[in-house]
């Protein structure tokens, strides 16, 4: 009998594990009202639902960003921020990840950039989606011509022949300074910080208050406005 308790406690434990994994990314954060209604057609962008998540399909015939989206976070909550950047000049591809967790889907972007026809492609994301898209894109560095993070940061080296910009908010208590810094030593020699002053962690997204952030200064809509801005100033 004991012979078989030792056979059998690595699977039972191992079952513990994926239960509670699975109960824990059970509770999200989910995409609100604002984020909810910039998922409708309006204007020069039009929106469409896709089996790999939203295309948002703005003005743009050369530029194009694969988004992946924050840990724990429903993808359309980053609607109102991906609609005004197409509507700008860059469309969008938002990728939704498998138990929203981007560790689970790095390579989404593979099909993506086979799928449509861009000449400027640029992967990005926000928090741990960014740090995963950053990775992807120090994999593949030949498809991409850069990397935009929203309150993140790089973990691998990534080639000089991309660039990079890192926008993040003054106010944000999720983002370590420490690990910023730790990423600027992976960064391409074309690297750009937008420091939004006022802006917190949560409101590149539109999914309420997010634990441990810092209280925003500015409005969503401010927030979502300078970060186009920003993009847009440093990819032309």
């Amino acid at each position: 009998m004991r012979k078989h308790w030792k056979l059998l406690l690595p699977a039972l434990l191992l079952l513990l594990l994926a239960a509670g994994f699975l109960i824990y990314a059970s509770v999200y954060y989910h995409a609100d009202e604002t984020a909810l209604a910039a998922l409708e057609s309006e204007g020069a962008v039009r929106v469409s639902r896709t089996d790999y998540g939203w295309f948002f399909d703005g003005p743009s015939e050369r530029d194009a960003l694969i988004f992946y989206p924050g840990a724990k976070v429903e993808a359309a909550a980053y609607a109102p921020l991906l609609r005004e950047l197409a509507g700008s000049g860059m469309d969008v591809l938002l990728a939704e990840m498998p138990l929203r967790f981007a560790v689970f889907g790095m390579n989404k972007a593979d099909g993506l950039l086979d799928r449509y026809d861009y000449d400027a492609w640029y992967v990005g994301g926000h928090s741990l989606g960014g740090a995963v898209a950053a990775n992807y894109a120090a994999a593949h560095p030949e498809r991409l011509r850069g990397v935009i993070l929203f309150a993140a940061y790089p973990t691998k080296e990534l080639d000089d022949s991309l660039l990079l910009l890192s926008v993040y908010g003054s106010e944000d208590g999720v983002l370590r300074p420490d690990r910023v810094e730790a990423g600027r030593a992976f960064a391409p020699k074309d690297y750009c910080e937008c420091v939004i002053e006022g802006g917190n962690h949560a409101q590149f997204g539109s999914y309420g208050p997010q634990s441990g952030d810092g209280e925003a200064q500015i409005s969503p809509a401010e927030q979502w406005r300078q970060t186009v801005e920003a993009i847009l100033a440093h990819t032309r």
